[in-house]
């Protein structure tokens, strides 16, 4: 089974972690510009097929999303990834992001950057009612639907209290959560839970966390967009790592 994905950083990130998986790769035939050449140069090292397309072809096969004049052919029939594979090989205190219901590819794709950039073990979304890995999450991504573990499981409240019994501390974000997150010791293994957009976490979710944070915020704005949430919630929970290490 094979699939599409678009765009400078998704191609590359999938050339540069899995080039076993990518079939082809169909670049603008219009496109001489030295990043071109320098995927050109990439796909070359790694032995992959190269087509020249007009544009209009290419647009047709992204979707019509803005695919930047590179269009790839992959293998879809990735191996499934279990929560036991990820947290088993860890030799640090487990960082997961649970995504209950994410519907937005933009979001998810921005939340998989976010999880890169601060080194977050997994991604935990539920099989149903959230959108999956697709091309446009891959594209937005820009590479890290590559390097992050991306984890489904069929019953997202039970996998939850399997967390907390293998000692994962499991916090939910709530704007009426009872703790402020600058004043909450993040410290040890956390999972930290973030609600779909608009609806929030679903009741079942809600009781199966240790306990609900809250951002502060100080503008007339009530919630802020899901990646934003998970960027200044991984932030957080690094900088107090780091401060913690240093105090030795």
């Amino acid at each position: 089974m094979s699939a599409f994905i678009f765009g400078f950083h998704a191609v590359s990130g999938r050339i540069r972690q899995n080039p076993q998986s990518v079939i082809e790769v169909y670049l603008d035939a219009g496109r001489r510009d030295p990043r071109a050449k320098q995927l050109a140069l990439l796909l070359e090292t790694h032995k992959i097929k190269v087509s020249y397309l007009d544009s209009a072809r290419m647009d047709g096969m992204a979707g019509n999303g803005r695919n930047q004049g590179v269009v790839a052919r992959v293998d879809a029939s990735k191996k499934y990834i279990a929560l036991d594979d990820v947290l088993d090989t860890l030799t640090e205190d487990a960082l997961l992001l649970v995504l209950d219901g994410i519907q937005d590819p933009h979001n998810l794709g921005a939340c998989m950057r976010v999880a890169d950039a601060f080194g977050v073990h997994a991604v935990i979304a539920p099989k149903d009612r959230a959108v999956g890995l697709n091309a446009t999450v891959a594209k937005v991504a820009s590479g890290a639907a590559e390097t992050v573990p991306y984890v489904t499981v069929t019953n997202l409240a039970r996998t939850l209290r399997e967390l907390k019994e293998a000692g994962i501390t499991v916090i939910g974000t709530d704007e009426e959560g009872a703790s402020d997150l600058y004043e909450t010791e993040l410290a040890g293994p956390i999972a930290w839970v973030l609600g779909a957009e608009g609806s929030g976490m679903r009741r079942l979710t809600r009781e199966s966390c240790d306990r609900l944070v809250r951002i502060p915020m100080c503008g007339m704005v009530e919630s802020l967009n899901l990646s934003v949430t998970s960027g200044i919630l991984m932030f957080e929970t690094c900088r107090q790592r780091r401060l913690s290490k240093e105090k030795g």
